[in-house]
């Protein structure tokens, strides 16, 4: 299977992942705006992202027949549903400016654990499922 276009989003969500820690160093009430739009452009890929995985990746890896690619697709397209709904979360809460403005440290924390657990699957995607995916 060819996943490149996976691995492209992948790069590009760690990218604007960069440009939001950037935003935040550079102060969070001052770039209250500039956070929350990102955080919303940060959403839509991902948005994009997850249904690609859910409409072809995933039903990909169901129909192979390999019991490997089988179970690794189920056991991650169950545990994203987890990562997906806590992201969803910090979008709804966050992305009115003033909402990131009032609250600066209740931001961070709620972003920096949120994106932690984000750059972990990532990570755990490309090394784990995504060379399993590239065998079917």
């Amino acid at each position: 299977m060819d996943i490149r276009h996976y691995r492209e989003t992948h790069q590009q969500v760690l990218g604007q992942i960069e440009q939001l820690r950037s935003l935040i160093r550079g102060g969070i009430p001052a770039n209250a705006a500039a956070i929350s739009g990102l955080l919303v452009n940060i959403a839509s890929g991902i948005k994009f992202h997850l249904a690609a995985e859910d409409k072809v990746l995933y039903p990909t890896l169901a129909r192979s027949g390999d019991s490997v690619a089988m179970e690794a697709g189920e056991r991650y397209q169950q545990e994203m549903k987890g990562l997906s709904a806590a992201f969803g979360e910090l979008v709804m809460r966050w992305r009115v400016p003033s909402r990131v403005a009032a609250d600066p440290e209740g931001f961070r924390s709620h972003a920096n654990t949120v994106f932690k657990a984000l750059f972990e699957r990532i990570m755990r995607e490309e090394r784990e499922l995504y060379p399993i995916a590239e065998q079917v």
